[in-house]
């Protein structure tokens, strides 16, 4: 009998169309399963099996990153399985080649990326058989049955195929030689400076750019308010002058232009705000007031990127972390349904679903709240909640049915977040009494707001700290047109502000709104469902530029590096804007929904990427920087020169001296250059990469012929760069290891065994770790006691945090972090590893750099470890490797 198999996009919807559709049997074929029944054969990718081959991959001459390689464009492009999704790949090949499969069910999302995950794999495997397409919106047994009955041919799914297909070639077209051009341009003067472009990391990098720029560039200016308090028959309350016909173009009192920066209550003029004092100081004054009731409901359910903002607000958390713990409370706990999604409603058959969920919550902090809900009625088929236009590939993330009960703390929070905005869309809204009153005193109009929740609504949900949030202190209660008495008043001095740096929360808005920031209409529009990115990518495209050193994450904010700012530059400079703007995401999406609704064929949309790839790549090639641009950085090279910054180098003005901006992939700020010029050493610094990407750390060093050079640890260096000499040096300590003398070097504390050309000794400790100074306190209490003090100033390579914990030291000399016990008595932090770091040997945190473990030898340190018992460890220690 003949079967059809149906592939879903994740193993978690295959489950769900066995359950749904029933008969169906589990199957293994190695470490991979699938589903079987009378009519169908079942699986599911794994998200993205198969991905666009590398140019090198197509054609070893186009692996060369020059100009001479470029612009590299396929005259079809390859196709390669994605490494650790493989073995799924070959369960799917070998499903489609079975006889008794005569015909195939793409049930991967109903979207543009979901119609590209299922045709990459039949395309792949060079499959033939007829295709039929599964659309769902909503994954209830009702809902999936219907979609088999309504089953749609595969060739009504061509116009979104091709939009697919063009968004994946075109990102790739314009990524791959966008960066190589300008790696190529950067890298003329020697070297390899990696310069990544993108067509959604370089605008979201633009936005961050810009901002600091605003915030650099800020000039404050001084403005007045005037204050008051006032004495009535009940009490006292407060009151601050306004201008009551204010107008938001409102001009500055020096400038005769539109002031930005205006509000009701500033005065720009000193002399206006004392004469406002002076004119009410003592008086008596007339009260008016006006109370209005105001209602205020509860925010939507959570898309990802709403939930990232809220949990970064609220929790601290990165997008990438929210997103990995939202990814295991849906896969591993099943406590939550799919994150990754753009929709904030619910398809319109979830009535009964969202009712069994709420039936069947135990927790004792939400259970009261979903049994008000389902006795009062509240769950109803309301558009602002059940709205099918409103879903797309996927619905809001809501609870499931299962209990959250094995949860760990940032698990359980998270989840909070989202069973408390669930319930809150249910409740009715929050009502206000809203009390404006107008104190006039001597005709000047002096305001003041109450704000008093009357009934708390959907924000008994979240307790007293929101409710008092939203609620503003009761006024002292005064009669209409009552006297009273002006009893301080004074004039406050202040400036305006900056604009604040970016946050995570912030800057995913700002790529989620970024459609804002485009003028033409249309485009605007195309923009305005996608935003920069999508929410599954938004957190990658940030981790990716910490990673490339683009960005920078101190606490909470989020600000661009000096490399950043060269980018920006070199883009305008080439006059390649395009690559930083938003526009150019908002036409492909506008031309994109034109080629899905059948409006625009995927060859005329191919040319026009193919010639913008062709003018990239020329305007890098034959960009020649101008003297003109030269900027003066305020001091003189070596031989008194004035030195002058260009795009890709320092020099002197007379080009006698130049050094490269970049060097191995770190951008050399201009006070380490003048630091540079005056010492001829600098050092350690972080940050560097080799051309595999590994990271390193080195000293810099200007030669005899005034070129850069590295100084690493490897040889006996002091601080200054000149030779060690270990028979008049003082050691500093005795090694545990080996009982040799230990030495300070240039940068770490080495045992005086492990310099020469057959070291026997491998005790280093870096001065740096982590960018954690380890001073020689410090150092005599690990060699002493092996454990430091508590240090606060570690930071995270792989997140950017800053963490805190103990340093202390085994009896083979290697170190390892030791974290303080939580308060709440759970285990503690695990510490961070850069992953895909090479490590360092024998675990040691060396020149500032702790790598993650090597994972290529894993099955032989598995059987090993399986060969011999294990040893007890220390719960609160883990090895810096």
């Amino acid at each position: 009998m003949s079967k059809a198999l149906i592939i879903a996009e994740k193993p978690s919807v295959a489950t769900d169309i066995a359950k749904a559709l029933g008969g169906f049997k589990k199957e293994t074929e190695g470490k991979e399963s699938y589903y079987e029944s009378k009519d169908y054969v079942l699986s599911s990718a794994v998200g993205h099996l198969v991905e666009l081959c590398l140019p090198a991959e197509l054609d070893k001459k186009k692996g060369k990153w020059s100009f001479a390689s470029l612009p590299i464009i396929p005259d079809e492009f390859g196709l390669k399985p994605i490494e650790r999704t493989q073995t799924r790949l070959t369960l799917l090949k070998k499903l489609m080649k079975r006889e008794d499969v005569t015909s195939l069910i793409n049930a991967c999302d109903a979207g543009r990326e979901g119609e590209l995950i299922f045709r990459y794999i039949v395309k792949l495997a060079k499959c033939k058989k007829p295709i039929e397409r599964l659309w769902l919106q909503s994954m209830t047994p009702a809902a999936i049955k219907d979609g088999f009955a309504h089953l749609r041919p595969g060739n009504e799914l061509e116009s979104l195929a091709s939009a697919a297909v063009c968004r994946s070639e075109s990102d790739w077209l314009v990524g791959i030689n966008g960066t190589r051009a300008l790696t190529a341009f950067n890298s003329r003067n020697g070297g390899f400076q990696l310069t990544p472009v993108g067509r959604v990391q370089t605008p979201t990098l633009a936005i961050v750019v810009e901002r600091d720029f605003k915030i650099k560039t800020f000039v404050p200016k001084a403005y007045w308010e005037v204050h008051a308090t006032f004495g009535a028959k009940a009490g006292t309350y407060p009151g601050r002058w306004f201008k009551e016909d204010f107008n938001k173009n409102d001009k500055n009192a020096t400038v005769s232009i539109p002031n930005p920066d205006a509000k009701p209550e500033r005065l720009w003029d000193e002399a206006a705000a004392r004469e406002i004092e002076e004119k009410c100081r003592g008086k008596e004054g007339i009260v008016t007031e006006e109370k209005k009731p105001a209602t205020q409901i509860s925010p939507p359910l959570f898309d990802l990127t709403s939930l990232q903002r809220e949990a970064n607000g609220k929790l601290g958390l990165s997008a990438k972390r929210t997103l990995q713990i939202a990814q295991r409370l849906y896969e591993h706990h099943k406590v939550l349904t799919y994150p990754r999604t753009d929709s904030k409603a619910l398809p319109e058959d979830y009535i009964d679903t969202v009712k069994q969920v709420l039936g069947n919550m135990k927790d004792n902090h939400l259970r009261p709240f979903a049994t008000e809900i389902l006795q009062r009625g509240w769950v109803k088929p309301t558009k602002r909640v059940f709205n099918n236009a409103k879903v797309s590939d996927h619905f809001a993330i809501t609870p499931t049915l299962e209990s959250p009960d094995k949860l760990d703390e940032f698990e359980r929070k998270v989840y909070d977040l989202v069973a408390k905005r669930f319930l809150a869309v249910f409740y009715p809204a929050a009502e206000f009494e809203v009390t404006t009153r107008i104190t006039r005193v001597e005709e000047e109009p002096f305001k003041t707001e109450g704000k008093i929740l009357i009934v708390p609504g959907w924000l008994a949900i979240y307790g007293r700290e929101e409710q008092e949030a939203d609620g503003q202190a009761a006024l002292v209660p005064v009669q209409e047109n009552e006297k009273v008495r002006t009893e301080e008043i004074e004039v406050l001095a202040l400036e305006t502000r900056p604009p604040a740096r970016f946050t995570e929360a912030t800057l995913l808005s700002a790529m989620e709104g970024a459609g804002k920031l485009v003028e033409d209409e249309d485009l605007r529009e195309a923009m305005a469902a996608k935003g920069l990115g999508t929410p599954a990518t938004r957190a990658a495209t940030i981790e990716g530029l910490l990673a490339e050193e683009y960005l920078r994450r101190e606490g909470r904010e989020i600000s661009s590096t000096p490399k950043a700012s060269a980018l920006m530059e070199l883009l305008h400079a080439v006059n390649i804007p395009a690559l930083a703007s938003p526009e150019m995401t908002g036409e492909w999406e506008y031309k994109l929904k034109q080629m899905e609704q059948g409006g625009l064929e995927r060859s005329r949309f191919m040319k026009e990427i193919v010639d913008l790839t062709h003018k990239i790549v020329e305007k890098a090639k034959n960009f020649e920087e101008s003297p003109d641009t030269a900027k003066p950085l305020g001091f003189t090279a070596p031989n008194g020169k004035p030195m002058v910054e260009m795009l890709r180098h320092y020099q002197a003005d007379d080009g006698t001296l130049q050094l490269r901006k970049v060097v191995a992939g770190r951008l050399l700020e201009p006070f380490e250059l003048k630091e540079l010029l005056e010492k001829r050493l600098i050092g350690p610094l972080q940050g560097f990469r080799s051309r595999l990407g590994r990271p390193f750390a080195a000293a810099l060093k200007l030669n005899d012929a005034n070129e850069t050079e590295f100084v690493f640890d490897n040889a006996p260096i002091n601080a200054d760069g000149t030779k060690l000499n270990l028979d008049t040096q003082e050691p500093i300590g005795t090694c545990p290891v080996c009982g040799g003398r230990i030495f300070e070097t240039m940068m770490s504390y080495a045992c005086e065994n492990t310099f020469g050309d057959a070291p026997t000794c491998k005790m280093k400790i870096g001065k740096k770790i982590l960018l954690q100074e380890i001073d020689r306190t410090q150092l005599n209490k690990l060699l002493t006691e092996k454990k430091t003090d508590l240090l606060r100033g570690f930071v995270s390579q792989r997140t950017r945090r800053k963490f805190s914990a103990y340093l202390i030291m085994a009896a083979d000399g290697r170190t390892s972090f030791e974290f303080e016990p939580r308060k709440d008595g759970a285990a503690p932090r695990k510490p961070f590893f850069r992953k895909g770091a090479v490590p360092v040997e024998n675990g040691h945190a060396e020149n500032g750099v702790v790598a993650a473990p090597d994972k290529s030898k894993a099955k032989t340190r598995a059987k090993a470890k399986a060969a011999k018992p294990s040893k007890p460890r220390a719960a609160a220690k883990k090895k810096t490797e």
